[in-house]
């Protein structure tokens, strides 16, 4: 059965799984996706490895077979960028999260992807989040 299993190799609590298996359902029906938190080093060296690039990502993500594929976020990294979006960590790591599965899903960055992650962080965030509404990411109210 397809769904989200989560790995957490940080120290940092996590949402709940239910939300992150509800935007998977919603973007990748049916698809297997495993999620993985971890720090900066092992997110640098993922990244090297994978990328050829040599820095720390806040997401990266790939196919790993036929309707499967790993997420990987580092909230360290997250955490650093939250504050930009005017977003809580936690909100910021489900846009992470969202932008990971549209690229799987073939999408590539612009207005659509943008407007389509905005939707789906407003369907999800947190209440907190909703008080929030001066982000600098254009597109929120879009449809994807």
């Amino acid at each position: 059965m397809a769904g989200v299993s989560i790995k957490n190799f940080t120290r940092r609590p996590l949402r709940g799984r239910r939300v992150f298996s509800e935007i998977a359902a919603s973007v990748l029906p049916e698809w297997d996706v495993s999620l993985v938190f971890v720090g900066a080093a092992r997110a640098r060296s993922l990244n090297k490895r994978l990328r050829n690039k040599n820095y720390i990502p806040n997401v990266l993500s790939y196919a790993v077979g036929d309707k499967s594929c790993e997420i990987i976020i580092c909230p360290n990294e997250a955490a650093k960028q939250a504050p930009s979006f005017r977003l809580p960590i936690s909100d910021f790591c489900l846009l992470l999260f969202i932008h990971g599965l549209l690229h799987i899903k073939g999408w590539a960055h612009g207005d659509k992807m943008e407007k389509c992650e905005q939707k789906l962080l407003k369907r999800y965030e947190t209440a907190h989040s909703r008080r929030n509404r001066h982000r600098h990411i254009p597109g929120k109210n879009g449809r994807c």
